[in-house]
């Protein structure tokens, strides 16, 4: 299994608004070939850090995904979000290969 992070530090008064939009989020990427699930969460001692886990069969699913057509469109909507404090914050991507289960 390959496990994908992403996580950014969000305005606290923004945070409902960002876990609002991760919940009615595109759901695209939950037909990818080798896409298992998605979660978001919340870390619970700085409520405004917001982590995207993904959970892929392998990193050549995940990187497939990454090349495709849908998940550059899917990027272009988040660059082009209205709210431009938002649209400006750069994540920390993380990648991970379990090596133990």
């Amino acid at each position: 299994m390959y496990i994908v992070t992403s996580t950014v530090v969000v305005p606290l008064e923004k945070v409902d608004e960002v876990i609002a939009i991760y919940r009615n989020r595109s759901r695209r990427v939950d037909s990818a070939e080798g896409f298992h699930s998605f979660r978001l969460i919340q870390n619970t001692k700085k409520p405004n850090e917001l982590t995207v886990h993904l959970e892929w069969q392998t990193k050549a699913a995940y990187l497939t995904w990454v090349k495709s057509a849908e998940f550059k469109e899917i990027h272009d909507m988040e660059k082009n979000y209205p709210d431009q404090e938002l649209a400006g914050i750069v994540p920390k991507v993380r990648q991970y290969e379990v090596v133990a289960e």
